[in-house]
């Protein structure tokens, strides 16, 4: 694979069609259009998954709470694609447990909520991971013995599965780049540029690393910029009205022993009734998330001391014998929605009210916009999005001849092709035992292998060539530095923070959030990116300022 500044260094003058935003919409855009045969360059901003995609609650789910808005269809569409994209990913898409408590007194009855259970089993045509099923009290006091006891009358268990976001979205990019996608983080589209009719006729895009320019030009533009759609908008011209009503989501993470869920638990939120989950994460357990309006730029979204403590409230409600406080929260984390704004003759309208559905926009000058949708949906969101960009092109006569189906339903993704149709992630472990030598505990072949799949082979090479490759990022932890090498070289990563907040998760998941390792992180990337001492500094202190932003809330104290 190109490095990020390679890559840059091949963007060409002209394109087909042009996606400005690489979260997993975007990727997901430019995957489809490279399978089919367009001429496809992505430009990003920040990092690969740098908003919304890595800031999730990294659910791949069905949506059961939309039954009860009757958005059926939705539903539907949700049930079908986790199964697609499970099919696709299955090394990063996995089953998980869902409990769903259900004490006296609550808005809906055990016997209601059984049938909704039914229902959602039903709309998936009987295809989720697993049937739901019914525990009774004393069944749920053995399955998660911490769980409030007090009034409860039993608790559907019901199936969804759980990702990493963020390397969802890496592999999905770099699908679209082995399929001949030209994808380039820290690229900033500075102007969207127009013939002489005003109709979009490409970009103005800068590296934010070293100034430089490029004039691309396309015959479609597409703005997937999640939540930074209103800001590119106002690049194609002046708006009346701002298409997106953003809601900010947070997240709390602990240690797994303060929190010792074995299920992702539904919670009802005890002041009003939202729904969350506390959610296993291997040596974590995580909680969230909230849904408030956010009026900020996007990329400044922080938990607040308000968001840190609801959340505590809400698990504390639910675990009375495993209260945890603010000094349980190792880290935390918020992302946005970008949600699209509702008509004005729907009145007001609660965050969690506003509808989760996609919309794309054709405006009067030809740029493309596809806003909203969920991360279950984004292959279906991507290819409604490039169905729209070979409609504009036919219009033009400007539609390639030698175009092919994408398919992108039926393709794995890089770290599942050759993956083993019982989804047997030790014997994929094995296989690099066998195949690689180096003195490698199965604690790190493990780790490596869920989180890259087959593609773990790839990466367990480099270790066998160079020992120091063996050594962790973070004394103690299972992350090793051969993954700064691969992150380099493989996908796409030009900073500290990408490493370590979207290549490793170590920013969510360490004591110090990666604090103390920032240093051996961007020794290990110099020689690699060929950093001057002022590069690898000014990579040290943006990391540094990524992680005060996530621990903001604490100066409220």
């Amino acid at each position: 694979m190109p490095t990020r500044a390679e890559m840059w260094e091949q963007v060409p003058d002209e394109v087909d069609i042009v996606v400005i935003g690489g979260g997993i919409t975007g990727t997901g855009i430019a995957r489809d259009a490279a399978r089919r045969g367009f001429r496809v360059a992505l430009f990003e901003q920040n990092d690969l998954a740098f908003g919304t995609s890595s800031r999730s609650s990294k659910l791949i789910h069905g949506g059961l709470r939309y039954l009860e808005s009757y958005e059926f269809s939705l539903v539907f569409e949700s049930v079908s694609e986790r199964r697609v994209v499970q099919d696709l990913a299955p090394h990063l898409v996995n089953p998980l447990a869902f409990l769903f408590p259900v004490y006296q007194g609550a808005r809906k009855s055990l016997r209601m909520i059984t049938a909704g259970m039914w229902l959602y089993d039903g709309l998936a045509l009987f295809r989720s991971p697993k049937r739901h099923k019914t525990l009774k009290p004393h069944d749920v006091a053995e399955e998660e013995p911490i769980l409030r006891q007090e009034g409860l009358q039993g608790a559907p268990v019901y199936y969804d599965c759980s990702t990493d976001d963020a390397r969802l979205t890496l592999e999905t990019a770099i699908d679209a780049s082995r399929n001949g996608a030209i994808v380039v983080n820290w690229a900033r589209v500075d102007a969207i540029t127009k013939n002489e009719q005003g109709r979009v006729s490409g970009v103005v895009v800068r590296s934010v690393h070293d100034g430089n320019l490029r004039e691309v030009k396309a015959n479609v533009v597409i703005n997937a910029t999640g939540p930074w759609t209103d800001e590119v908008l106002a690049m194609s011209g002046p708006r009346v009205s701002k298409m997106l009503r953003p809601t900010k989501g947070i997240h709390i993470v602990v240690r797994r022993e303060a929190l010792p869920v074995e299920h992702a638990v539904v919670l009802f939120h005890p002041t009003d009734s939202r729904v969350l989950f506390a959610l296993p994460w291997g040596e974590r357990t995580y909680v969230g998330t909230t849904d408030t309006d956010f009026e900020g730029a996007p990329g400044s979204e922080c938990a607040t001391l308000e968001d840190v403590d609801y959340l505590i409230d809400a698990a504390n409600h639910y675990f009375p014998n495993n209260m945890i406080s603010r000094d349980d929260v190792i880290s935390t984390w918020a992302g946005l929605r970008p949600l699209i704004q509702p008509e004005a003759d729907m009145g007001d309208m609660a965050e969690s009210q506003v509808s989760r559905e996609h919309q794309i926009h054709i405006g009067e000058d030809g740029l493309v916009t596809i806003a909203g949708g969920k991360l279950t949906t984004y292959r279906k969101m991507a290819k409604e999005c490039v169905d729209t960009a070979v409609q504009i092109l036919k219009l033009m006569g400007q539609l390639p001849e030698d175009l092919v189906s994408g398919q992108t339903y039926k393709n794995p993704l890089p770290g599942a092709i050759g993956w083993p149709e019982d989804d047997d992630h030790e014997a994929v472990a094995k296989q690099i035992s066998e195949e690689c030598e180096c003195e490698m505990s199965d604690a790190t072949r493990l780790h490596l292998v869920d989180t890259y799949g087959m593609r773990a082979l790839e990466l367990s090479r480099i270790c066998a060539g160079d020992p120091s490759a063996l050594e962790p990022i973070v004394p103690g932890r299972i992350e090793i530095m051969a993954q700064v090498d691969f992150g380099v070289r493989e996908e796409f990563a030009a900073s500290v923070a990408d490493i370590l907040v979207r290549r490793t998760q170590i920013f969510f998941r360490d004591e110090d959030q990666g604090l103390t390792a920032a240093h051996a992180v961007a020794d290990r990337m110099a020689p690699l990116l060929g950093w001057s001492d002022e590069d690898r500094q000014r990579s040290i202190e943006a990391y540094e300022a990524e992680v005060a932003l996530s621990r903001r809330w604490r100066e409220e104290l």
